[in-house]
C-alpha cells in the first residue's frame, strides 16, 4: 500500500535522509526504529509532504505522492498521529474528533461511537478542552482524531513518549485492537520490546540510511541489532 524508495531529504544545506526504502502492506504493522536524530521523524514528515524530499519516490497504491501537500497524502488514506500530539487545545475532546471526521471511500469504520468504545476515557472527558487533558488522554485523542479520518494506514510518531508506564500499556493495548480491526500501522517508538509484541516487521535507521530490516522473529534472533543500533 505504501512504498518509499530511495527517499532523500534535507533541512537547508543539512542532508538528513540519504536513501530510505520501506514498504507497508495492507493490514501490516511496521516499525521505524533508531536512536534519536537518525532521521525517523524526517522520514515521516517527508512521506506526508511536511518536508519536501530532495529525491526518491513515495507511492500509495502505486500513485506517486512525492512532495504533495499533506491533505493530498491524507486523502489517499494515511492518518498521522504526530510527535507532540498537536491536538487543538481550545476545542473540546468531541470537537477535536468531529473536526477530522471523513467517511473515506466506503462505509465509515471509525465513528465517534467506535472511538469512544476504543477509548472510554475520552467519552468521559468529551466536554473537556484539549488543554485540560493529561498527556495520556491527549495521546488517546490524537490517535482517535487520526482514526476519524478513516485511514487505511495509521502513522504514529513516538507513540508513547513521555507517558507513565500504565498509560503506555493502555496505548499498546489500543494499538493492538486497531491492528486487529484490520488497519495497517507504521509506528515510531523507543520501546522495542513492546513493539515486538505486535509488529510484523522492523526497519532500523542509522544516520539517514536503512541499516537493517527484518521480521520480529529475526529481530529477536539478532540481539546485535539492538546493541549496535538501538541502545544509547
Amino acid at each position: 500500500m505504501l512504498r518509499v524508495e530511495n527517499l532523500q531529504s534535507a533541512y537547508g544545506d543539512s542532508r538528513i535522509l540519504f536513501g530510505i526504502d520501506l514498504e507497508v502492506s495492507a493490514g501490516e504493522v511496521v516499525t521505524l526504529l533508531g536512536r534519536n536524530g537518525m532521521g525517523k521523524t524526517t522520514t515521516i514528515n517527508s512521506i506526508f509532504g511536511l518536508v519536501k524530499p530532495r529525491g526518491g519516490c513515495v507511492t500509495i497504491d502505486g500513485v506517486d505522492v512525492t512532495g504533495r501537500q499533506p491533505h493530498v497524502v491524507a486523502n489517499r488514506g494515511l492518518g498521522l498521529v504526530p510527535e507532540g500530539r498537536q491536538i487543538f487545545p481550545t476545542l473540546s475532546v468531541e470537537e477535536n474528533l468531529v473536526a477530522t471526521h471523513r467517511a473515506g471511500r466506503g462505509p465509515a469504520k471509525w465513528t465517534l461511537a467506535e472511538i469512544y468504545r476504543l477509548f472510554p476515557r475520552l467519552k468521559e472527558r468529551r466536554r473537556n478542552m484539549g488543554n485540560q487533558l493529561s498527556g495520556g488522554e491527549q495521546q488517546m485523542l490524537a490517535i482517535g482524531r487520526a482514526l476519524m479520518t478513516n485511514p487505511r494506514l495509521v502513522v504514529l510518531d513516538e507513540a508513547t513518549e513521555g507517558l507513565a508506564p500504565l498509560i503506555r500499556e493502555e496505548i499498546w493495548t489500543c494499538l493492538t485492537a486497531i491492528k486487529d480491526a484490520g488497519e495497517a500501522i507504521l509506528v515510531i517508538d523507543k520501546n522495542v520490546d513492546a513493539l515486538a509484541r505486535f509488529a510484523d516487521r522492523h526497519v532500523v535507521i542509522e544516520k539517514g540510511r536503512v541499516a537493517w530490516t527484518g521480521t520480529t522473529a529475526e529481530l529477536r534472533a539478532t540481539p546485535a541489532v539492538k546493541e549496535r543500533f538501538l541502545h544509547v
